[in-house]
Parts: structure tokens; C-alpha cells; sequence
């Protein structure tokens, strides 16, 4: 990879492994939950509140805490968020009670948002002195790659590592890497290279929606949340469609998220497509390839190759479009890069959330069919808005 400003393949990669570690922090609770049940005679009920609490968490420090980057230093954000998100996963490793370990849960995930302050902090750090990046898709994607490796490999990692030191020694083991990730950030994490922007924090948070619907930005977030429909219709009714036509348990139906493991080595090749070709052109093809994964898809409930071929390419077109989206957002003044990126951020996971109860309302209606005609058609319309010409040229602003 070429070197910008403040940034070696050294830098790219601690980046990368920043987001994967602070990512997985979010996702230790779910295959522990059986054994925190019987540990703390909790519930099993009750402890579904664990992971749900830190999705919370998550959501809100998105929301509330990463527009900060935009106002203060981005460098010191990650070092505090990274330290402090090691201090409550201790507090998770010493929890005497479902409601403690659910606390601490929300507070771990609303100090985990760190992916979303590496991103922009990477483009800026990849800018040459002065002009455009070439190479600012690549960056995007790689740590991209990295945030998703975190996601897919922590349920493995905490469930593997729980058999071994059980569930406290999993939130403890997690706890030494965090800190030692912060330790490891502090020395060798460039510093932020843009200036602090004019506007303070409440300036920030009181801009989002003005700038969410400026017409270059609403294009891309909406878009995105689209295919985030897509996305989550898929993966909540896919249990039911492998329970019911292939009988499959469990934990076979765990195995089909090793499927997604494609997505993580898509996401470097979305972003040079993105640079090769344009935002506009690499958001076309990557969302054209959720459709056709949806198309491959359609007799998924008679043909296993058919369902893993359409797997495969949904999960590429949906992480690809998220890497070539925020490409295009990160091309915009850098003094907003934070905002744009909890504004798409937020639209994602709600467009997630929406599909997750669209799908399991069309499965219910009317099985399978219903469901990949809702991912088609939303994406459709994803690329459509994508698209959409428009006559607003001059850069958003606060």
C-alpha cells in the first residue's frame, strides 16, 4: 500500500486490528449466556437482556459519541474509549448478577464504537499533503476487513475460550487485550492530522440531521439503509427457512456464519473499486450484486447449493456496498467525516432492524418467497435512490 501523510502498511494494519478487537467486545455475551445462566442462577430469559443491552450501548455511543471526533481529537477519543471499554469488560468479569453483567454490557458496547472513529481517522491520515487520495477506498476497506473479522470471529472466540477459563475468563482475557491494544495505540497511533472543527460538541450533535439531508449524503445513507433491509430480512429468517426445509439444528445453522467470512476479503476489493471506478459506479455494481443475490436466493428453501451460492454473494454486495459508501461519504469536507459517519451508521442499523421485522412478518405471511421478494425489491430500490441524479453541488456543510 502506498504511504500517505501519517499512514504505513504498519499503521493500516494496527488500525484494522483496533476495529476487530473493539468490534468483537459487542458480540462476547451471546454464546455465553447458558453459562452465566447457571453461574449466576439467572434467568435464561432474563440474561437475553445481556447482548440487547450492549447492541443499546452500541447504538447510543454511536449516536452521542462519535460526532465528538469532529470537534476534539480523534487520536485521544480512540486511546480513552479503547482504555475505558477494557475497564467495564473487567467490570463484566466480576459481575455478581444478570443486571450488573447487563450495565456493564452497555457500557461496554456504548465505549466500543471506536471502528467508526478509525475510519475517518485512517482517510485523513492516508490524504497526501495536497491533493486527493487515489488510494482512500483501499484504506477504507482494509480497516473495513478488520471491523468485520472482529464481528464474525468473536462468537467463535468467546464460545471456544469459554470452554477453557469459562465465561469471566473470556471478559477477563478480552479486558488484558483491550488494554494492551490501548497500551499499543498510545505508542505507536500517529496524531489526528486534521484540526479540531470549529463547531463544539452540542454544535456537532445539533447538525446531524441537517446534514443527513443534504441530497449527496441522504443518497448514500438512505441507499445504504435500504440494503441494510436486505441484510437483516435475510439473516433473521434464515434460521426458520434451514429449521423447517433442511431440519438443521443449532448449531449447524451457527456454521452458515462462517459463510459470511467472504464478506471480510470483499471488502479491500469494494474499496479499490470504488477507487478505480468511482463511488458512484462501485455503489451501483456492489448493490446490483445484493439483487442478484437475492435472485440466487429464491429457491433457497429446495437447492443447499443455491442458498450458499446466494449467501456468498449477498453478504459480499452488503459489506462491499457499506466499504464503497462510506467511501463516497469520506470524499466530502473532512471536518464532517465523523457526522457522516454516525448519520449512515444510524440509517444502517435501522434499515437492519427494519428488515429483521419485514422478514419474519413476510415469512410469516407467506414462507420464503415473501421474504427474498422484500430483500429484492428493497435493494432495488437501494440502487435506485443510489442512482438518483441530483442538483445540490455544492459540499454539505454544518
Amino acid at each position: 500500500m502506498a504511504r500517505g501523510r501519517g499512514l504505513s502498511r504498519l499503521h493500516v494494519l494496527v488500525l484494522a486490528v483496533t476495529s476487530a478487537v473493539t468490534a468483537s467486545n459487542v458480540y462476547l455475551s451471546q454464546p455465553l449466556l447458558e453459562e452465566v445462566a447457571g453461574s449466576l442462577r439467572a434467568d435464561p430469559a432474563l440474561l437475553g437482556a445481556i447482548p440487547t443491552a450492549t447492541q443499546l450501548g452500541y447504538a447510543a455511543g454511536i449516536l452521542l459519541l462519535v460526532p465528538a471526533g469532529d470537534s476534539h481529537d480523534r487520536r485521544r477519543l480512540i486511546l480513552v474509549l479503547t482504555a475505558c471499554s477494557g475497564l467495564a469488560l473487567a467490570a463484566s468479569a466480576v459481575a455478581t448478577s444478570a443486571w450488573f453483567l447487563a450495565v456493564a454490557g452497555f457500557v461496554t458496547g456504548l465505549l466500543s464504537p471506536v471502528p467508526q472513529l478509525v475510519t475517518p481517522l485512517a482517510v485523513a491520515l492516508s490524504e497526501p499533503p495536497g491533493g486527493r487520495s487515489g488510494g482512500r477506498g483501499r484504506v477504507v476497506g482494509t480497516v473495513q476487513a478488520g471491523l468485520l473479522v472482529g464481528i464474525l470471529a468473536s462468537r467463535a472466540y468467546a464460545g471456544a475460550l469459554a470452554g477453557l477459563v469459562g465465561w469471566r475468563g473470556v471478559y477477563a482475557v478480552s479486558c488484558a487485550l483491550t488494554l494492551l491494544l490501548a497500551v499499543v495505540l498510545r505508542r505507536c497511533l500517529p496524531a489526528d492530522p486534521a484540526p479540531a472543527g470549529t463547531d463544539g460538541y452540542r454544535a456537532c450533535l445539533a447538525s446531524l440531521p441537517r446534514l443527513a439531508a443534504r441530497p449527496p449524503v441522504a443518497r448514500v445513507i438512505f441507499s445504504g439503509a435500504l440494503v441494510g433491509v436486505a441484510f437483516g430480512a435475510f439473516w433473521t429468517t434464515l434460521t426458520f427457512l434451514l429449521a423447517r426445509h433442511y431440519h438443521y439444528d443449532s448449531a449447524r445453522i451457527g456454521l452458515f456464519g462462517l459463510v459470511a467470512a467472504a464478506s471480510a476479503l470483499a471488502s479491500p476489493w469494494a474499496g479499490r473499486l470504488a477507487d478505480r471506478y468511482g463511488p458512484r459506479r462501485g455503489l451501483a455494481a456492489l448493490t446490483a450484486l445484493v439483487i442478484a443475490g437475492w435472485l440466487v436466493l429464491l429457491p433457497g428453501g429446495t437447492s443447499l447449493a443455491w442458498l450458499v451460492a446466494g449467501i456468498v454473494l449477498l453478504d459480499v454486495g452488503v459489506w462491499g456496498n457499506q466499504t464503497v459508501s462510506q467511501t463516497a461519504l469520506f470524499s466530502l469536507p473532512a471536518h464532517l467525516h465523523n457526522r457522516l459517519n454516525t448519520s449512515y451508521f444510524t440509517c444502517r442499523f435501522a434499515g437492519i432492524a427494519t428488515g429483521s421485522l419485514a422478514g419474519s412478518l413476510a415469512w410469516s405471511t407467506a414462507g420464503w418467497p415473501a421474504v427474498a421478494a422484500l430483500g429484492a425489491a428493497s435493494a432495488t430500490l437501494g440502487l435506485a435512490l443510489g442512482l438518483l441524479p441530483h442538483r445540490d453541488r455544492a459540499e454539505p456543510t454544518a
